[in-house]
């Protein structure tokens, strides 16, 4: 059996107020979620490029709160990390670590305001 192109093919993070967290992850990664209905739920779906790639949504549930659950990595918009990380506590996260580097290039952990961990890399 041949391994696949990518070992996650989608990521769901639970949040308590829909409205609130899509704007905490539109202005930290300055982009536009997508309202959309996904089964019995109303979901915010993040942009991937021409639609393609691995993507996700944020739903509301019951997040694991406090860094508990496991943590999604997500792309930084910005080339220099410290840019992004920057606005994630006036939009309501919390930043939990400085940048640091890996071979592929530099992350930090946050909280947002429901406290999933997060991730944000930037090569």
């Amino acid at each position: 059996m041949m391994a696949p192109n990518n070992v996650a093919c989608w990521f769901e993070i639970p949040v308590t107020d829909l409205k609130k967290s899509k704007a905490f992850y539109e202005a930290v990664l300055q982009t536009k979620l997508t309202d959309q209905e996904m089964g019995p739920n109303m979901t915010a779906v993040f942009p991937t490029a021409d639609q393609q790639g691995v993507g996700g949504h944020l739903y509301e549930g019951k997040p694991a709160g406090q860094g508990a659950g496991n943590t999604i990595h997500l792309v930084a918009p910005d080339s220099k990390l410290e840019e992004t990380v920057a606005r994630v506590e006036p939009a309501g996260g919390k930043v939990i670590s400085p940048p640091i580097p890996i071979p592929a290039g530099r992350f930090c952990y946050i909280l947002d305001p429901d406290g999933n961990s997060i991730g944000l890399f930037a090569a």
